[in-house]
């Protein structure tokens, strides 16, 4: 059996805010998101606002899916509970395979921040054409949260003993 090969490949990847009221001039998660993604050495593609509408974000991620150049999604937002809070319904029918443990993990990991509050964030994540989608609640916090606690690791070919990159990095190949 070969040995597993450690290394890391930038990624190409997609912020999405999911907001009614954030701006480019406010969007502070969003952008904590392209900077720390540019500061680990991947590529940010794009980075778009979507208000909270179920089918506005399911077609912008349908998009980036479909889009061979995109490895990763990272959408920040919409997962709380308000009656305007629709990522988790949006995002989660598009799933090839769901990847469980993120959202446990991250709630965890905000347990030791928040307390109990945490279990008001539906942050989810999983696979969809080779593609990692990570959803993650709309504060800077949460995304410095998930971002150097799951997600920096998680996109670096280079962590062992597994990590996404293999698989979405097949994307491109197809």
């Amino acid at each position: 059996m070969a040995k597993a090969e450690f290394v890391f490949r930038p990624l190409n990847i997609a912020v999405i805010t999911v907001s009614d009221t954030r701006t480019e001039e406010n969007d502070s998660s969003g952008d904590y998101l392209v900077n720390s993604a540019d500061v680990a050495g991947h590529n940010v593609v794009c980075k778009d606002i979507v208000i909270d509408d179920v089918y506005l974000i399911r077609a912008k991620v349908s998009h980036h899916i479909a889009d061979k150049n995109i490895h990763a999604i990272l959408i920040t937002g919409g997962t709380g509970f308000t009656s305007r809070d629709s990522t988790p319904e949006a995002v989660s029918p598009l799933f090839d395979k769901h990847v469980e443990g993120f959202g446990e993990l991250f709630r965890y990991l905000s347990y030791k921040e928040i307390e109990t509050s945490t279990i008001q964030s539906r942050a989810l994540a999983g696979l969809a054409n080779n593609t990692i989608i990570f959803c993650m609640p709309g504060s800077t916090g949460a995304c410095k949260t998930a971002w150097t606690g799951i997600i920096q690791c998680q996109l670096d070919g280079e962590h062992a003993p597994c990590n996404f990159a293999p698989h979405v990095l097949q994307k491109s190949k197809t």
